[in-house]
C-alpha cells in the first residue's frame, strides 16, 4: 500500500491506452521534487514572456516599415498650410512643383477648389516661410528698419 504517485497513476490508467500517454508527463512531473517543479514553472513563464515580447517587437517593426512614407512622393508634394473649417473639414494648400492647389478635405472626400501659380513666401507682409531661419529673417527686417530712418 506504500506505492508512490506515479505507480498509482500507471496502475489506474492501464486500461486506457490513450489516457496512459496523456498521463505519463503528469506522472513524471509528480515524481520530481517540489523545488524542481517551481523552477520548471518559472522557466516556462519566462520563456513564454520572452516569446510574447519577441512577437510584439516583430509586429512593431513590420508596422513601422509599412507606415513609412514613400520618399519620392514626399518630395513632390508639400503641404504649405491648412485651416480647419469644422470639426472634420479642412482647407489645405498643397504645393506640387510650381503649382499650388487649394483642396477641401472632408471625411471620405477631397475636392479641388482652386489652382494657382506658386507664390513667393518670404515677403515682409507674410513673414518667414515655415521652416526658414527666423534669426536671418529678423536680421533682414532689423537692417531694413535701421536703413529707413
Amino acid at each position: 500500500m506504500n506505492r508512490c504517485l506515479p505507480e498509482i497513476l500507471r496502475s489506474h490508467f492501464r486500461l486506457l491506452p490513450a489516457g496512459a500517454t496523456a498521463v505519463a508527463p503528469l506522472a513524471a512531473l509528480a515524481a520530481q521534487p517540489a523545488a524542481t517543479q517551481i523552477g520548471t514553472s518559472l522557466l516556462q513563464v519566462a520563456l513564454g514572456l520572452a516569446l510574447v515580447l519577441a512577437l510584439l517587437a516583430g509586429a512593431l517593426f513590420v508596422l513601422r516599415r509599412l507606415a513609412a512614407p514613400r520618399r519620392a512622393a514626399a518630395g513632390a508634394l508639400r503641404i504649405v498650410g491648412a485651416t480647419a473649417l469644422g470639426p472634420r473639414e479642412r482647407v489645405v494648400l498643397v504645393e506640387i512643383g510650381e503649382t499650388w492647389l487649394v483642396l477641401g478635405v472632408a471625411p471620405g472626400r477631397v475636392s479641388a477648389l482652386h489652382s494657382l501659380p506658386r507664390l513667393a513666401q518670404n515677403t515682409p507682409e507674410t513673414g518667414p516661410a515655415p521652416g526658414s531661419d527666423f534669426a536671418a529673417w529678423l536680421g533682414r527686417i532689423t537692417e531694413r528698419n535701421r536703413g529707413g530712418r
